[in-house]
C-alpha cells in the first residue's frame, strides 16, 4: 500500500489558501507539526486525520490518497520485473515479502532470484549472490510450473554459474557452465572466465566456437532484419545495416584467402543495392552490385566451407558450413535480384554482369 497523505495535506491546504500556521492552528496542534506532515517526517495521529478529513470536506480514504496495489500473482512477477529494470533497491524487500506469500510459484521465486541477482552484479555483494543462489535452486525445483520456452534447467544453471563466478568460486562456476553447455550455449563465457582468469589455451577453443556460433546467429538475423526493412519500405535501415555487416564480414578474410562470409556477403551486397536502388541511389546500387560480383567470384574461384578459413575461428570438429542460398556465390545474387521482382533492378544487374 502507497500512501500520499503529505502530499494531500499540502494540496488540500493550498487550495483553501492557508498558511501551515493557519492549518494548525484550526487542528490545534504547532505549526511545527504541520511541516513535519507535510515533509513525511512524521504522521498525525488517527483522530487528527478524520478531523483534517472534516475540515477539507472529504473522506480519510481520500485524505490519505493510499492506493492498494494489484498482490495477484501476474501483476506482482511483473511489478518485481519493474524494479529489477528501473535500479530500484526497494523491490529487494518486496521480493523477500513475495516470497513469504507466494513460496511455491516459479514465476516469483524466479523473479525474485532475478532481482538478487541483478543486483547482485550491480554492486558485488556476495550475500545477494548468496541469496540468489538459494532461490534459483528453489526455482529449479519448481521448473515443472514454467511456461516461459526461454527458461530450462540449462538456463537456470547458467545463472547458478554466474552467481558462483560473483563469489570468486570461478572453478565452481566454470565446472557448471560446461556440465550445461547444450549446443555450446556458454561457449562465449565460458572462453571469457578462462582467458580472464589466466587459463588462456583452455580458453581459445571454447572462444573460437562461439566466435562461429555468434557468426552463424547473426547471419540469420541480418537475413531477417533484411527482409522486414525491405518489407516495410524502410530502405534506409536496410541500408545501414547492411553496410555495417558486410564490412564486418569483410574484415574476417585471412590474407585475401575466400571463405564462406564471401558468399554471404555476395548476397547481402545485392540486398543493399536493391535498397539503394529503391532510394533512388542507381550508381551506389551498380557500385554494390560490382562488389557482390566481386564477392561472388573470388569466392566461385576457389569455393571454401571450412570455417577455419575464418579469422578468429580455429576447426571444429564435425562443423560444416550449408546454406539455402544456391550452389555458387553467383547463384546467391542472382537468388535475392529475382526474388526483389522488379524488372529495372533485374536489368541493372544484368548490366553490371555484362561489364556495361
Amino acid at each position: 500500500m502507497e500512501m500520499k497523505l503529505a502530499e494531500n495535506i499540502r494540496a488540500m491546504r493550498k487550495e483553501q489558501q492557508l498558511t501551515q500556521e493557519q492549518l494548525s492552528e484550526v487542528l490545534g496542534v504547532t505549526a511545527g507539526a504541520v511541516y513535519k506532515w507535510e515533509a513525511k517526517l512524521s504522521v498525525p495521529d488517527l483522530e487528527l486525520i478524520v478531523r483534517m478529513a472534516d475540515f477539507f470536506d472529504t473522506s480519510v480514504d481520500v485524505l490519505l490518497g493510499y492506493e492498494i496495489k494489484d498482490n495477484r500473482l501476474d501483476a506482482t512477477v511483473k511489478r518485481l520485473r519493474e524494479y529489477r529494470r528501473n535500479k530500484d533497491m526497494s523491490g529487494l524487500a518486496e521480493a523477500e515479502m513475495t516470497l513469504k506469500k507466494y513460496p511455491h510459484s516459479f514465476k516469483i521465486v524466479y523473479e525474485c532470484a532475478s532481482i538478487f541477482s541483478a543486483f547482485g552484479i550491480e554492486r558485488g555483494d556476495r550475500d545477494m549472490f548468496r541469496r540468489a543462489l538459494e532461490l534459483l535452486e528453489q526455482s529449479r525445483l519448481l521448473l515443472s510450473q514454467n511456461d516461459d520456452p526461454e527458461i530450462s534447467e540449462q538456463t537456470l544453471y547458467g545463472k547458478m554459474a554466474d552467481m558462483y563466478l560473483g563469489l570468486h568460486e570461478t572453478d565452481k562456476g566454470i565446472e557448471l557452465f560446461k556440465k550445461n553447455n547444450a549446443g555450446g550455449m556458454y561457449n562465449h563465457h565460458i572462453g571469457n572466465v578462462l582467458a580472464v582468469s589466466g587459463r588462456t589455451e583452455e580458453a581459445a577453443p571454447f572462444l573460437s566456437e562461439g566466435f562461429a556460433k555468434i557468426l552463424s546467429n547473426l547471419c540469420d538475423t541480418i537475413s531477417g532484419y533484411t527482409n522486414v526493412f525491405l518489407s516495410r519500405g524502410e530502405y534506409n535501415s536496410a541500408r545501414v545495416i547492411l553496410d555495417l555487416v558486410v564490412e564486418f564480414f569483410s574484415g574476417l578474410r585471412e590474407d585475401g584467402k575466400p571463405n564462406f562470409l564471401d558468399k554471404v556477403n555476395s548476397a547481402l551486397l545485392a540486398a543493399l543495392a536493391y535498397a539503394q536502388f529503391m532510394s533512388q541511389q542507381e550508381e551506389e546500387s551498380r557500385s554494390s552490385l560490382q562488389k557482390a560480383k566481386e564477392h561472388a567470384e573470388l569466392f566461385d574461384a576457389s569455393p571454401s566451407y571450412d570455417e577455419s578459413d575464418i579469422r578468429f575461428i580455429d576447426r571444429i570438429e564435425g562443423a560444416s558450413a550449408h546454406d539455402e542460398m544456391g550452389s555458387t556465390a553467383m547463384d546467391a545474387i542472382n537468388n535475392v535480384v529475382n526474388g526483389c521482382e522488379n524488372e529495372a533492378f533485374s536489368a541493372l544487374w544484368i548490366s553490371v554482369t555484362k561489364g556495361e
